[in-house]
Protein backbone atom coordinates (compact mmCIF):
# COMPACT_ATOMS: atom_id res chain seq x y z
CA UNK A 1 0.00 0.00 0.00
CA UNK A 2 1.81 3.01 -0.51
CA UNK A 3 1.54 5.80 1.62
CA UNK A 4 -1.43 8.12 -0.36
CA UNK A 5 -3.40 4.71 0.12
CA UNK A 6 -2.15 4.42 3.53
CA UNK A 7 -3.41 8.24 4.25
CA UNK A 8 -7.09 7.24 2.19
CA UNK A 9 -7.38 4.33 5.04
CA UNK A 10 -6.38 5.74 7.77
CA UNK A 11 -9.13 8.54 7.08
CA UNK A 12 -11.96 6.07 6.39
CA UNK A 13 -11.23 4.27 9.57
CA UNK A 14 -11.37 8.26 11.63
CA UNK A 15 -14.42 8.76 9.63
CA UNK A 16 -15.93 5.33 10.42
CA UNK A 17 -15.19 5.96 14.11
CA UNK A 18 -16.42 8.92 14.13
CA UNK A 19 -20.06 7.95 12.66
CA UNK A 20 -20.28 5.46 15.82
CA UNK A 21 -18.88 8.50 19.10
CA UNK A 22 -21.10 10.06 20.82
CA UNK A 23 -20.58 13.34 18.54
CA UNK A 24 -24.40 14.75 20.01
CA UNK A 25 -23.34 14.95 23.54
CA UNK A 26 -24.17 18.03 25.22
CA UNK A 27 -20.77 18.73 26.70
CA UNK A 28 -17.21 17.57 26.77
CA UNK A 29 -14.23 17.52 29.56
CA UNK A 30 -13.49 20.88 30.04
CA UNK A 31 -9.64 19.25 30.25
CA UNK A 32 -9.89 18.66 26.70
CA UNK A 33 -12.31 22.01 25.89
CA UNK A 34 -9.24 24.47 27.50
CA UNK A 35 -6.79 22.35 25.41
CA UNK A 36 -8.53 22.74 22.07
CA UNK A 37 -9.03 26.00 22.63
CA UNK A 38 -5.18 26.92 23.29
CA UNK A 39 -4.67 25.15 20.55
CA UNK A 40 -7.24 27.58 18.45
CA UNK A 41 -5.40 30.31 20.17
CA UNK A 42 -1.81 29.73 18.75
CA UNK A 43 -3.38 29.45 14.79
CA UNK A 44 -2.34 32.61 13.24
CA UNK A 45 -4.72 31.78 10.14
CA UNK A 46 -7.34 29.82 9.84
CA UNK A 47 -8.06 30.54 5.68
CA UNK A 48 -10.31 27.67 4.90
CA UNK A 49 -12.38 27.94 8.80
CA UNK A 50 -11.46 24.84 9.81
CA UNK A 51 -11.67 25.96 13.67
CA UNK A 52 -14.90 27.88 12.76
CA UNK A 53 -17.16 25.65 14.80
CA UNK A 54 -14.64 25.46 17.90
CA UNK A 55 -16.49 27.60 20.54
CA UNK A 56 -16.42 27.88 23.80
CA UNK A 57 -19.65 26.45 25.63
CA UNK A 58 -20.75 23.96 22.72
CA UNK A 59 -19.81 20.37 22.71
CA UNK A 60 -15.81 20.25 21.67
CA UNK A 61 -16.55 17.08 20.55
CA UNK A 62 -18.86 17.54 17.78
CA UNK A 63 -16.07 20.59 16.15
CA UNK A 64 -14.69 19.71 13.15
CA UNK A 65 -11.97 17.36 13.30
CA UNK A 66 -12.42 16.05 16.99
CA UNK A 67 -13.93 12.44 17.90
CA UNK A 68 -15.02 11.45 21.23
CA UNK A 69 -15.17 7.82 21.76
CA UNK A 70 -18.10 6.25 24.65
CA UNK A 71 -17.23 9.42 26.57
CA UNK A 72 -17.05 13.17 26.98
CA UNK A 73 -12.98 12.74 26.35
CA UNK A 74 -11.31 13.27 23.15
CA UNK A 75 -9.90 10.65 21.19
CA UNK A 76 -8.82 11.43 17.64
CA UNK A 77 -7.85 15.39 16.85
CA UNK A 78 -7.71 15.08 12.95
CA UNK A 79 -7.26 18.30 10.79
CA UNK A 80 -5.17 17.88 7.46
CA UNK A 81 -3.86 20.56 5.42
CA UNK A 82 -3.62 21.52 1.69
CA UNK A 83 -0.61 20.67 0.62
CA UNK A 84 -0.83 21.83 -3.04
CA UNK A 85 -2.78 24.75 -2.04
CA UNK A 86 -0.62 26.14 0.94
CA UNK A 87 -2.42 29.07 1.29
CA UNK A 88 -5.64 27.46 2.41
CA UNK A 89 -3.66 25.87 5.26
CA UNK A 90 -3.84 26.76 8.92
CA UNK A 91 -0.35 28.87 10.58
CA UNK A 92 0.80 28.96 13.54
CA UNK A 93 2.32 26.56 16.53
CA UNK A 94 1.12 24.22 18.10
CA UNK A 95 0.01 24.91 21.73
CA UNK A 96 1.43 22.29 24.72
CA UNK A 97 -1.39 23.02 26.22
CA UNK A 98 -2.80 19.60 24.17
CA UNK A 99 -1.19 17.62 26.75
CA UNK A 100 -4.82 18.50 28.41
CA UNK A 101 -6.17 15.60 26.02
CA UNK A 102 -5.01 12.42 28.26
CA UNK A 103 -7.42 10.47 26.31
CA UNK A 104 -6.10 11.36 23.13
CA UNK A 105 -4.96 8.25 20.46
CA UNK A 106 -4.95 10.33 17.40
CA UNK A 107 -3.46 13.06 16.83
CA UNK A 108 -3.47 14.17 12.61
CA UNK A 109 -2.30 17.60 11.66
CA UNK A 110 0.12 17.00 8.99
CA UNK A 111 0.35 19.17 5.63
CA UNK A 112 -0.39 22.63 7.18
CA UNK A 113 3.32 23.69 5.08
CA UNK A 114 3.03 26.76 7.61
CA UNK A 115 2.73 25.13 11.44
CA UNK A 116 5.97 26.26 12.50
CA UNK A 117 7.88 25.25 15.80
CA UNK A 118 10.04 22.84 17.43
CA UNK A 119 9.52 18.71 18.21
CA UNK A 120 5.56 19.17 20.00
CA UNK A 121 6.77 17.65 23.56
CA UNK A 122 3.33 17.43 24.44
CA UNK A 123 3.52 14.54 22.43
CA UNK A 124 5.22 12.57 25.09
CA UNK A 125 2.96 13.30 28.03
CA UNK A 126 0.15 11.88 25.84
CA UNK A 127 0.09 7.79 26.96
CA UNK A 128 -2.95 6.71 24.79
CA UNK A 129 -1.06 8.01 21.50
CA UNK A 130 -0.74 5.58 18.72
CA UNK A 131 -1.00 7.58 16.06
CA UNK A 132 1.00 10.65 15.80
CA UNK A 133 1.01 12.92 11.95
CA UNK A 134 2.72 15.75 11.89
CA UNK A 135 4.28 15.47 8.67
CA UNK A 136 5.37 18.59 6.15
CA UNK A 137 4.84 21.42 8.51
CA UNK A 138 7.97 23.47 9.49
CA UNK A 139 8.48 22.07 12.56
CA UNK A 140 12.62 22.34 13.60
CA UNK A 141 15.11 21.52 16.24
CA UNK A 142 16.27 18.41 17.75
CA UNK A 143 13.80 15.18 18.48
CA UNK A 144 13.58 14.83 22.34
CA UNK A 145 16.30 12.02 23.93
CA UNK A 146 13.14 10.58 25.81
CA UNK A 147 11.29 9.92 22.57
CA UNK A 148 11.19 6.35 23.34
CA UNK A 149 8.05 7.15 26.23
CA UNK A 150 5.51 6.80 23.22
CA UNK A 151 5.63 3.10 23.80
CA UNK A 152 1.66 2.61 22.18
CA UNK A 153 2.61 4.39 19.57
CA UNK A 154 2.00 2.38 16.23
CA UNK A 155 1.93 4.96 13.17
CA UNK A 156 4.58 7.41 13.55
CA UNK A 157 5.02 10.54 10.48
CA UNK A 158 7.61 13.33 10.84
CA UNK A 159 8.70 13.49 7.20
CA UNK A 160 8.59 16.79 5.67
CA UNK A 161 9.61 19.11 8.35
CA UNK A 162 13.01 20.62 9.10
CA UNK A 163 14.13 18.31 12.15
CA UNK A 164 18.00 18.04 13.08
CA UNK A 165 20.39 16.06 14.91
CA UNK A 166 20.02 12.13 15.52
CA UNK A 167 17.56 9.72 15.80
CA UNK A 168 17.29 9.01 19.74
CA UNK A 169 18.82 5.75 20.84
CA UNK A 170 15.42 5.46 22.88
CA UNK A 171 13.01 5.03 19.90
CA UNK A 172 14.50 1.33 20.36
CA UNK A 173 11.95 1.41 22.51
CA UNK A 174 8.69 2.29 20.59
CA UNK A 175 8.20 -2.05 19.63
CA UNK A 176 4.62 -1.26 18.57
CA UNK A 177 6.07 0.78 15.74
CA UNK A 178 4.72 -0.70 12.20
CA UNK A 179 5.25 2.72 10.31
CA UNK A 180 8.45 4.79 11.08
CA UNK A 181 7.93 7.83 8.52
CA UNK A 182 11.20 10.19 9.18
CA UNK A 183 12.14 11.05 5.24
CA UNK A 184 12.85 14.48 3.96
CA UNK A 185 14.31 16.19 7.14
CA UNK A 186 17.81 17.31 8.18
CA UNK A 187 18.45 14.68 10.87
CA UNK A 188 22.42 13.31 11.13
CA UNK A 189 24.29 10.88 12.57
CA UNK A 190 24.07 7.10 11.96
CA UNK A 191 20.90 4.72 12.23
CA UNK A 192 20.28 3.30 15.64
CA UNK A 193 21.43 -0.47 16.51
CA UNK A 194 18.35 -0.32 18.65
CA UNK A 195 15.84 -0.66 15.39
CA UNK A 196 16.57 -4.32 15.37
CA UNK A 197 14.16 -4.22 18.50
CA UNK A 198 11.08 -2.86 15.98
CA UNK A 199 10.21 -6.23 14.69
CA UNK A 200 6.34 -5.32 13.71
CA UNK A 201 7.87 -2.88 11.43
CA UNK A 202 6.18 -2.85 7.87
CA UNK A 203 7.23 0.84 6.59
CA UNK A 204 10.94 2.26 7.57
CA UNK A 205 11.67 5.24 5.84
CA UNK A 206 14.52 7.54 6.86
CA UNK A 207 15.09 9.08 3.40
CA UNK A 208 15.81 12.56 1.92
CA UNK A 209 18.41 13.41 5.60
CA UNK A 210 21.91 13.71 6.40
CA UNK A 211 22.52 10.24 7.73
CA UNK A 212 25.92 8.56 7.54
CA UNK A 213 27.88 5.32 8.43
CA UNK A 214 26.85 1.88 7.37
CA UNK A 215 23.43 0.78 6.63
CA UNK A 216 23.91 -1.74 9.96
CA UNK A 217 22.92 -5.37 9.91
CA UNK A 218 19.34 -4.89 12.07
CA UNK A 219 16.95 -6.13 9.70
CA UNK A 220 16.88 -10.28 10.74
CA UNK A 221 13.92 -9.18 12.99
CA UNK A 222 11.90 -7.12 10.69
CA UNK A 223 10.05 -10.16 9.10
CA UNK A 224 7.18 -7.93 7.97
CA UNK A 225 8.64 -5.14 6.82
CA UNK A 226 7.47 -4.01 3.09
CA UNK A 227 8.99 -0.77 2.26
CA UNK A 228 12.32 0.16 2.73
CA UNK A 229 13.73 3.59 1.98
CA UNK A 230 16.78 4.82 2.97
CA UNK A 231 17.58 7.05 -0.08
CA UNK A 232 19.45 10.25 -0.16
CA UNK A 233 21.50 9.81 2.87
CA UNK A 234 25.34 9.99 3.25
CA UNK A 235 25.20 5.85 3.85
CA UNK A 236 28.63 4.43 2.14
CA UNK A 237 30.19 0.43 2.57
CA UNK A 238 28.32 -2.54 1.80
CA UNK A 239 24.91 -3.72 2.04
CA UNK A 240 24.36 -6.18 5.05
CA UNK A 241 23.67 -9.43 5.10
CA UNK A 242 20.34 -9.37 7.08
CA UNK A 243 18.68 -7.53 4.17
CA UNK A 244 18.69 -10.55 2.89
CA UNK A 245 16.18 -12.37 5.50
CA UNK A 246 13.46 -9.13 4.35
CA UNK A 247 13.08 -11.39 0.95
CA UNK A 248 9.53 -13.23 1.60
CA UNK A 249 8.02 -9.52 2.44
CA UNK A 250 9.77 -6.70 0.75
CA UNK A 251 8.14 -4.72 -2.06
CA UNK A 252 10.30 -2.00 -2.57
CA UNK A 253 14.02 -1.18 -1.42
CA UNK A 254 15.24 2.61 -2.36
CA UNK A 255 18.90 3.04 -1.78
CA UNK A 256 19.70 5.72 -4.61
CA UNK A 257 21.63 9.02 -3.63
CA UNK A 258 24.32 7.42 -1.54
CA UNK A 259 27.77 6.56 -1.56
CA UNK A 260 27.11 2.49 -1.19
CA UNK A 261 29.48 0.11 -3.19
CA UNK A 262 30.42 -3.32 -3.75
CA UNK A 263 28.63 -5.90 -5.99
CA UNK A 264 24.46 -5.91 -5.82
CA UNK A 265 24.59 -8.90 -3.39
CA UNK A 266 23.20 -12.14 -4.94
CA UNK A 267 20.64 -12.26 -2.41
CA UNK A 268 18.41 -9.56 -4.42
CA UNK A 269 17.44 -12.23 -6.69
CA UNK A 270 15.33 -14.02 -4.21
CA UNK A 271 13.00 -10.98 -4.06
CA UNK A 272 10.06 -12.27 -5.88
CA UNK A 273 7.69 -9.95 -4.42
CA UNK A 274 9.72 -6.40 -5.32
CA UNK A 275 7.88 -4.28 -7.48
CA UNK A 276 10.47 -1.33 -6.81
CA UNK A 277 14.15 -1.23 -6.58
CA UNK A 278 16.23 1.93 -6.87
CA UNK A 279 20.15 1.82 -6.51
CA UNK A 280 20.66 4.94 -8.69
CA UNK A 281 23.10 7.05 -8.05
CA UNK A 282 25.79 5.10 -5.49
CA UNK A 283 28.67 2.76 -6.38
CA UNK A 284 28.10 -0.60 -7.51
CA UNK A 285 30.07 -2.35 -9.17
CA UNK A 286 30.72 -5.98 -11.15
CA UNK A 287 28.24 -7.26 -12.66
CA UNK A 288 24.52 -7.54 -12.07
CA UNK A 289 23.38 -10.84 -10.72
CA UNK A 290 22.07 -12.86 -13.36
CA UNK A 291 19.03 -14.27 -10.41
CA UNK A 292 17.26 -11.27 -11.40
CA UNK A 293 15.32 -13.24 -13.82
CA UNK A 294 13.71 -14.23 -10.53
CA UNK A 295 12.43 -10.69 -9.94
CA UNK A 296 8.96 -11.21 -12.34
CA UNK A 297 7.27 -8.32 -10.31
CA UNK A 298 9.65 -5.72 -10.58
CA UNK A 299 8.03 -3.23 -12.29
CA UNK A 300 9.90 0.29 -11.37
CA UNK A 301 13.68 -0.55 -11.75
CA UNK A 302 16.68 1.99 -11.48
CA UNK A 303 20.48 1.13 -11.69
CA UNK A 304 21.34 4.31 -12.82
CA UNK A 305 24.81 6.10 -12.53
CA UNK A 306 26.89 3.22 -10.90
CA UNK A 307 29.84 1.37 -12.42
CA UNK A 308 28.06 -1.78 -13.19
CA UNK A 309 29.63 -3.94 -16.09
CA UNK A 310 28.87 -6.50 -18.74
CA UNK A 311 25.37 -7.47 -20.41
CA UNK A 312 22.02 -6.86 -18.27
CA UNK A 313 19.67 -10.55 -17.78
CA UNK A 314 17.33 -11.34 -19.44
CA UNK A 315 14.30 -10.42 -17.68
CA UNK A 316 11.23 -11.60 -17.56
CA UNK A 317 8.33 -9.84 -16.48
CA UNK A 318 4.89 -9.10 -17.32
CA UNK A 319 5.29 -4.97 -17.56
CA UNK A 320 8.26 -2.37 -16.45
CA UNK A 321 6.77 1.10 -16.35
CA UNK A 322 9.79 2.65 -15.15
CA UNK A 323 13.50 1.34 -16.16
CA UNK A 324 16.53 3.38 -16.01
CA UNK A 325 19.95 1.42 -16.71
CA UNK A 326 21.85 4.87 -17.74
CA UNK A 327 25.19 5.58 -17.03
CA UNK A 328 27.02 2.82 -16.07
CA UNK A 329 30.02 0.76 -17.90
CA UNK A 330 27.04 -1.64 -19.65
CA UNK A 331 27.63 -3.04 -23.19
CA UNK A 332 24.54 -3.96 -24.23
CA UNK A 333 25.25 -3.65 -28.20
CA UNK A 334 21.40 -3.21 -28.78
CA UNK A 335 18.22 -2.29 -27.16
CA UNK A 336 17.51 -5.67 -25.26
CA UNK A 337 14.65 -7.59 -26.99
CA UNK A 338 13.21 -8.14 -23.86
CA UNK A 339 12.91 -4.53 -23.39
CA UNK A 340 11.60 -4.14 -26.82
CA UNK A 341 8.88 -6.58 -26.17
CA UNK A 342 7.38 -4.57 -22.89
CA UNK A 343 3.45 -4.27 -23.56
CA UNK A 344 3.81 -0.89 -21.64
CA UNK A 345 6.93 1.66 -20.80
CA UNK A 346 6.26 4.64 -18.91
CA UNK A 347 9.56 5.63 -18.83
CA UNK A 348 12.72 4.24 -20.09
CA UNK A 349 16.11 5.58 -19.97
CA UNK A 350 19.08 3.43 -21.57
CA UNK A 351 21.80 6.47 -21.72
CA UNK A 352 25.54 5.82 -22.05
CA UNK A 353 24.86 1.64 -22.09
CA UNK A 354 26.91 0.87 -25.18
CA UNK A 355 23.96 0.80 -27.67
CA UNK A 356 25.28 0.36 -31.17
CA UNK A 357 22.14 -0.31 -33.61
CA UNK A 358 20.50 1.51 -36.30
CA UNK A 359 16.95 3.13 -34.33
CA UNK A 360 15.49 1.97 -37.43
CA UNK A 361 15.73 -1.64 -36.25
CA UNK A 362 13.97 -1.06 -33.13
CA UNK A 363 10.14 -1.60 -33.27
CA UNK A 364 9.18 -1.39 -29.68
CA UNK A 365 5.87 -3.20 -28.85
CA UNK A 366 4.15 -1.00 -27.55
CA UNK A 367 5.48 2.68 -28.17
CA UNK A 368 1.73 4.23 -28.28
CA UNK A 369 2.62 4.20 -24.10
CA UNK A 370 5.95 5.69 -23.64
CA UNK A 371 6.55 8.88 -22.12
CA UNK A 372 9.76 9.37 -21.51
CA UNK A 373 12.68 8.48 -23.70
CA UNK A 374 16.82 8.72 -23.25
CA UNK A 375 19.08 6.88 -25.31
CA UNK A 376 21.64 9.44 -25.03
CA UNK A 377 25.96 9.11 -25.78
CA UNK A 378 25.61 5.93 -27.27
CA UNK A 379 26.46 5.27 -30.89
CA UNK A 380 23.13 4.82 -32.22
CA UNK A 381 22.04 5.09 -36.16
CA UNK A 382 19.09 6.16 -38.34
CA UNK A 383 16.26 8.37 -38.24
CA UNK A 384 13.78 9.47 -35.65
CA UNK A 385 11.24 9.89 -37.89
CA UNK A 386 8.93 6.44 -37.28
CA UNK A 387 9.22 5.80 -34.10
CA UNK A 388 7.80 9.80 -33.20
CA UNK A 389 4.75 8.77 -35.69
CA UNK A 390 4.30 5.97 -33.60
CA UNK A 391 4.18 7.60 -30.20
CA UNK A 392 0.83 9.95 -28.94
CA UNK A 393 1.97 10.31 -25.14
CA UNK A 394 5.54 11.58 -25.32
CA UNK A 395 6.43 13.92 -23.32
CA UNK A 396 10.39 14.02 -23.26
CA UNK A 397 13.14 12.43 -25.91
CA UNK A 398 16.39 12.98 -25.65
CA UNK A 399 19.07 11.39 -28.04
CA UNK A 400 21.78 13.49 -27.61
CA UNK A 401 25.74 12.58 -28.53
CA UNK A 402 24.38 9.58 -30.93
CA UNK A 403 25.31 9.28 -35.43
CA UNK A 404 21.48 9.63 -36.04
CA UNK A 405 21.15 11.34 -39.66
CA UNK A 406 17.89 12.33 -41.34
CA UNK A 407 16.00 15.15 -42.51
CA UNK A 408 14.96 17.47 -39.68
CA UNK A 409 12.61 19.38 -41.96
CA UNK A 410 10.43 15.89 -41.68
CA UNK A 411 9.73 15.30 -38.86
CA UNK A 412 6.34 15.41 -36.90
CA UNK A 413 6.05 15.90 -33.29
CA UNK A 414 3.16 14.14 -31.20
CA UNK A 415 1.33 17.17 -29.45
CA UNK A 416 1.99 15.85 -26.19
CA UNK A 417 6.32 16.44 -26.73
CA UNK A 418 7.42 19.41 -24.31
CA UNK A 419 11.53 18.57 -24.53
CA UNK A 420 13.66 17.49 -27.36
CA UNK A 421 17.27 16.62 -27.47
CA UNK A 422 18.96 15.64 -30.47
CA UNK A 423 22.32 17.65 -30.09
CA UNK A 424 25.71 16.24 -30.89
CA UNK A 425 23.96 14.06 -33.77
CA UNK A 426 24.05 14.28 -37.85
CA UNK A 427 20.63 15.52 -38.12
CA UNK A 428 20.64 17.77 -41.37
CA UNK A 429 17.61 20.04 -43.34
CA UNK A 430 15.50 23.12 -41.71
CA UNK A 431 14.46 23.36 -38.16
CA UNK A 432 10.59 22.95 -38.44
CA UNK A 433 8.33 25.60 -37.37
CA UNK A 434 6.54 22.93 -34.96
CA UNK A 435 9.66 23.11 -32.29
CA UNK A 436 7.86 26.48 -31.19
CA UNK A 437 5.29 24.04 -29.45
CA UNK A 438 8.14 22.64 -27.24
CA UNK A 439 9.08 23.65 -24.21
CA UNK A 440 13.09 22.82 -23.88
CA UNK A 441 15.19 21.99 -27.44
CA UNK A 442 18.35 21.21 -27.90
CA UNK A 443 19.62 21.22 -31.58
CA UNK A 444 23.08 22.22 -31.28
CA UNK A 445 26.22 20.40 -32.88
CA UNK A 446 24.43 19.23 -36.33
CA UNK A 447 24.45 19.95 -39.73
CA UNK A 448 21.32 22.13 -39.64
CA UNK A 449 20.71 24.70 -42.04
CA UNK A 450 18.15 27.42 -42.84
CA UNK A 451 16.11 30.61 -41.22
CA UNK A 452 14.99 29.47 -37.97
CA UNK A 453 10.86 29.59 -36.96
CA UNK A 454 10.65 31.90 -34.51
CA UNK A 455 11.38 30.68 -30.97
CA UNK A 456 11.84 31.56 -27.40
CA UNK A 457 15.09 29.23 -27.19
CA UNK A 458 18.61 30.36 -26.51
CA UNK A 459 21.51 30.50 -29.35
CA UNK A 460 22.89 27.79 -27.03
CA UNK A 461 20.00 25.47 -28.58
CA UNK A 462 20.97 25.94 -31.86
CA UNK A 463 24.98 26.36 -31.77
CA UNK A 464 27.70 24.15 -33.58
CA UNK A 465 25.59 23.67 -36.65
CA UNK A 466 26.00 24.41 -40.84
CA UNK A 467 24.39 27.76 -41.58
CA UNK A 468 21.06 28.28 -39.74
CA UNK A 469 20.29 32.17 -39.17
CA UNK A 470 17.81 34.21 -37.71
CA UNK A 471 16.89 35.22 -33.86
CA UNK A 472 18.41 34.25 -31.61
CA UNK A 473 21.50 33.53 -33.98
CA UNK A 474 23.17 36.40 -36.42
CA UNK A 475 20.72 38.01 -39.40
CA UNK A 476 20.12 35.58 -42.40
CA UNK A 477 21.88 37.45 -45.33
CA UNK A 478 20.08 39.44 -47.65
Amino acid sequence: MNSLSFTLFIFSIIIFLQCLSSTGATTCHPDDEAGLLAFKSGITQDPSGMLSSWKKGTSCCSWKGITCLNSDRVTMLELVGFPKKPERSLSGTLSPSLAKLQHLSVISLGDHVNITGSFPKFLLQLPKLRYVDIQNNRLSGPLPANIGVLSMLEEFFLQGNKFTGPIPNSISNLTRLSYLIFGGNLLTGPIPLGLANLNLMQHLALGDNRLSGTVPDIFESMTLLKFLDLSRNGFSGRLPLSIASLAPTLLALKLSQNNLSGAIPDYISRFNRLEKLDLSKNRFSGVVPKGFVNLTNINNLDLSHNLLTGQFPDLTVNTIEYLDLSYNLFHLETIPQWVTLLPSVFLLKLAKCGIKMSLDDWKPEAPFYYHYIDLSKNEILGSLERLLNQTSYLLEFRVSGNKLRFDMGNLTFPRTLKTLDLSRNLVFGKVPAAVTSLQRLNLSQNHLCGVLPVTKFPASAFAGNDCLCGSPLSPCKA
